[in-house]
């Protein structure tokens, strides 16, 4: 309650000062980097910290509690600071008397996506705001790559249905989708696309493209981030080698007459392996002899015995 009574309480201050000098600028941070909003006053005359409240709330009325950082009388006072900014936030100590009462906000996150206000109040007989700037944070997210993926496995044949799926998360603001031929840069569109918002506020995109296999391949996932105006493109790239004429002379052996000359080519070859076999076989036999000479040692051995 104490907190929300000290959000009302400034803004009451707003309407009740006379704004000399006002700022409205947009910083663009992303989550986890130290964003710094800008409060510069160049006053006519030396400042005297001593004489000057700061305050920087939150403008938009989002939260419940406005307070984000004060500075009263030379000192940073804390003791009304939000939950959520409690050891966050920083002033350029240094700087501080030459005008600058800019702040630094740690570790962005999405929560922190609002439109901030710095007042300064100077103490004469009252205090009075001599100025007051707005700036509104604007918070991003790139955390990750998109991943593009094809066929696992056997390549597809040129004329077949390929289906290419693209990944893609942790992204913020909601990112938008392309997908490209990388071969005349022209626009295909896909055959499903899904963007959902996770828990943490981040967005992933889920997509899918149809397209028909030629001979070279090459197919571009964009993930477009606005805010940031960057473009984080993957690219799938495929050779594809048309099997068609080896498919061809394959079927070729399944004709009749394909098949009447495999049997007589095998048939030829066959009948070679035999005579070759016989031919081997007698010239290495150790008792290959011929008629005549059977003869003649049946004859001698016959005349060794009447002698």
């Amino acid at each position: 309650m104490e907190l929300r009574r000290s959000g009302l309480w400034l803004l009451f201050l707003c309407a009740l000062g006379f704004v000399t000098a006002e700022e409205n600028k947009k910083v663009i941070s992303t989550i986890g980097s130290t964003a710094e909003l800008s409060c510069i006053f160049t006053p006519e005359e030396k400042i005297i910290l001593n004489k000057l409240r700061v305050f920087w709330q939150i403008a938009d009325g989002l939260k419940p509690c406005a307070v984000v950082h004060t500075f009263n009388s030379g000192h940073e006072n804390q003791s009304e600071q939000c939950a959520d900014f409690r050891n966050r936030t920083r002033l350029f100590q240094d700087k501080l008397k030459n005008g600058t009462f800019s702040l630094l906000l740690l570790n962005v996150s999405l929560r922190d996506e609002h439109t901030y206000q710095c007042i300064i109040q100077k103490k004469d007989t009252v205090f009075r705001v001599i100025h007051r700037a707005d700036v509104t944070l604007k918070v991003a997210a790139n955390n990750s790559l998109p991943v593009l993926s094809g066929p696992i496995g056997i390549p597809p044949n040129i004329g077949e249905e390929v289906t290419l799926s693209c990944n893609y998360s942790q992204g913020y603001p909601k990112p938008n989708v392309y997908w490209i031929n990388r071969k005349d840069n022209s626009s295909l569109h896909p055959s499903s696309l899904k963007i959902i918002q996770d828990n943490d506020g981040t967005y992933s995109v889920f997509s899918t493209l149809k397209i028909e296999a030629t001979s070279d391949i090459k197919i571009g996932c964009i993930i477009e981030n606005e805010l940031l105006q960057q473009n984080l493109t993957v690219l799938y790239s495929e050779n594809i080698t048309n099997s068609n004429s080896t498919k061809s002379s394959l079927l070729e052996l399944n004709k009749p007459g394909a098949q009447a000359g495999s049997v007589l080519a095998i048939a030829v070859v066959l009948a070679g392996l035999v005579v070759l076999t016989c031919w081997l076989w007698k010239r290495k036999s150790p008792y290959r002899k011929s008629y005549a000479d059977v003869q003649q040692n049946e004859d001698g051995a016959q005349h060794n015995t009447h002698v």
